[in-house]
């Protein structure tokens, strides 16, 4: 009997650490007056917030249309994902905390079959005609080569350290102290391609200029034999060749330690001098941050009164058992709320709708356990007899129904819009988690009573409704 008893507190005291964790790990939850000290370790437990999605945070949502009728059909995945990356680096250019950049199918009403579409989630921007004409500007592919040491470079360094130390602002800020802008940009590329070594069978990448770009090409790399090119596409550096030879026909090569999915990515950047499937929008939806808190407000409302709406009739129903059940749902909630913030899970309004409805799944399966346990009972069998026999009947129902649930979540989240997979992602996990509260955790503290003999007072305590027995 020591072991059970000792098993319960460990999971009790478990359980109290994560809802600690839970608490310390949310920066508005302990936010104090100036002077004031923190709970320990929440400066360090603050890194892992909840991840909220765009409709609990705010910020800017929009759909476009890809039009892939100019693509072959065997080129059309990877044109997509190349658009994908294109608009995913380029929203990241805004600063943007964690956007969201997918690929989704679609239907137009009265259309025929269906259409591929782009959606762009950026959490906290609410300028959406910006964020239009950002993601719809031709990226800027550029050709920059290496800056000379000098007083130019030492007076853009200079010019970078007092920024960093004084916030002074410098026309200088605007050069890369390493690199200088050369004619050369993508305007003159024709196409990149991947390829591979003969000898080595090494992934590789080729270019190919156009007439005039094979002529800047040629003279940029004969002053630069031993030295690097670098290539910038939106600002940002993708590759920084070393030039071995002038070379003309307007042909290069970009070698390197490249995986074959690095070099194809790197294909999809440089082809991206013009985005490589034309988009058309389709939708724009702004959130405003009240509009976001509000909605967060009512889920977290909508889920505590359920929760504790749903503890209260376990416990006046189903007495001893149902007080059990309240305990290993209290211990399953704060699981997946840690979950959520390590995994993390990114939560919307949805998801969290498929969150209260895995508690419903949770008390399901403590219910089947308690009227099982209670046919045990009037059966004649001691308690801990009908407890384990209770569980062994309960078990091949739990199993069959949270099968089935996971099944449809599963099916759910691989065919569904980004709206439904954030329902049947946290619904999937609930249930999922669910069967270890419900077999175990509940198992475990009803072991841990170690009641034994029956008596008018246990008979009782595990009765449910308006029966003593």
């Amino acid at each position: 009997m020591f072991r059970p008893r000792l098993t319960a507190l460990m999971l009790l005291i478990a359980g109290t650490l994560v809802g600690y964790v839970i608490f310390a790990s949310e920066p508005k939850l302990y936010e104090k007056a100036p002077g004031e000290k923190v709970p320990p370790g929440a400066e360090t437990l603050s890194r892992f917030p909840f991840k909220l999605g765009l409709d609990l945070s705010g910020g800017t949502h929009l759909v476009y249309k890809a039009d892939i009728s100019g693509v072959p059909a065997g080129e059309a995945g990877d044109s997509l994902e190349a658009l994908r990356d294109v608009v995913e680096r380029r929203v990241n250019l805004f600063g943007v905390a964690e956007p969201i950049v997918h690929l989704e199918e679609g239907s137009i009403a009265g259309g025929a079959g269906n259409e591929k579409r782009l959606v762009v989630e950026l959490p906290g921007v609410t300028d959406v005609e910006e964020a239009i004409r950002q993601i719809g500007a031709t990226p800027l592919l550029e050709f920059m080569t290496e800056r000379p040491e000098g007083a130019q470079k030492q007076a853009i360094l200079a010019a970078i350290k007092r920024f960093q130390e004084t916030g002074a602002v410098s026309p200088l800020l605007a050069e890369d102290p390493y690199y200088v802008k050369t004619e050369l940009t993508g305007r003159y590329l024709d196409r990149a391609a991947l390829e591979f070594d003969s000898t080595t069978q090494q992934p590789l990448v080729s270019l190919q200029f156009d007439r005039e770009g094979a002529a800047l090409f040629e003279r940029m790399t004969r002053e630069n034999v031993g030295k690097t090119i670098a290539i910038y596409l939106d600002g940002a550096p993708i590759s920084t060749p070393v030039v071995n030879e002038a070379i003309s026909g307007g042909r290069a090569q970009i070698t390197g330690q490249f995986t074959p999915a690095e070099a194809k990515q790197l294909v999809g950047r440089l082809n991206s001098g013009a985005l490589p499937v034309p988009i058309s929008l389709l939708s724009t939806q702004v959130i405003g941050a009240p509009l976001g808190e509000q909605a967060l407000a009512d889920g977290l409302y909508a889920g505590i009164v359920g929760l504790l709406a749903v503890a209260l009739f376990l416990v006046a129903w189903y007495r001893l058992p149902g007080l059990v059940a309240v305990a290993a749902l209290s211990i399953y909630v704060a699981l997946m709320l840690l979950i959520f913030k390590l995994v993390p899970v990114t939560l919307t309004a949805a998801g969290i709708a498929g969150f209260v409805l895995s508690i419903g799944m949770a008390v399901d399966a403590n219910i089947l356990i308690a009227e099982r346990t209670k046919e045990e009972l009037r059966r004649g069998k001691g308690i801990t007899a009908a407890i384990a026999e209770g569980f062994a009947r309960a078990w091949l129902s739990i199993r069959d129904s949270n099968i089935s649930s996971i099944i449809t979540g599963v099916i759910l989240f691989w065919f569904g819009t980004s709206l439904i997979e954030g329902f049947a992602l946290t619904f999937t996990l609930g249930v999922l988690v669910s069967m270890l509260s419900a077999i175990s955790i509940s198992r475990t503290f009803l072991y841990a009573l170690g009641i034994e003999r029956r008596t008018g007072l246990t008979a009782f305590l595990f009765s449910s409704g308006f029966h003593r027995n």
